[in-house]
């Protein structure tokens, strides 16, 4: 699979560790930065790492930062990304089963690299559900298709 990885700076070993996993499992990965521990603003980050997904030089993303709430808030304002926050398997799985999520984001700050690894494991081998989660999922990239509940 390709996969597009961006982070802050406070998330740099995490990314490290993340690639490493993901070459070792096969994929290839786009590390779009940053490089060094300098001050970065992470929104620049989410905001390229959206710009793959919708261009479709990447089939998934992984975005973090200290949270995983900026970036994953950065790379949503694409209509292309669904980024999901998530901090172990199950969320992860559920992200991309119910909500084709083609983006994870995690907090650096909040998980440990195996748990990431895990939860980057579950959501690459997990399938989108569709069926009843699919119009959903249209209307998360077209806002104007929604109804007033009832």
């Amino acid at each position: 699979m390709k996969i597009t990885i961006a982070s802050d700076h406070a998330a740099l070993a995490l990314k490290s560790a993340l690639i490493e996993h993901l070459r070792e499992g096969g994929h290839d990965v786009n590390d779009l930065g940053p490089h060094d521990d300098s001050s970065v603003d992470y929104p620049d980050y989410g905001y390229k790492l959206a710009e793959k997904i919708a261009s479709g030089d990447a089939e998934y993303g992984v975005a973090l930062c200290g949270s995983g709430i900026g970036i994953s808030i950065a790379v949503n304002r694409n209509p292309a990304a669904r980024a999901a926050l998530v901090s172990e398997p199950l969320s992860a799985k559920l992200a991309r089963e119910h909500n084709d999520a083609n983006v994870i984001a995690m907090g650096a700050r909040l998980i440990g690299a195996e748990m990431a690894k895990a939860c980057v494991d579950t959501f690459l081998s997990t399938g989108f559900g569709g069926d009843r989660h699919q119009r959903r999922v249209d209307k998360l990239s077209n806002p104007s298709t929604t109804k007033e509940p009832a």
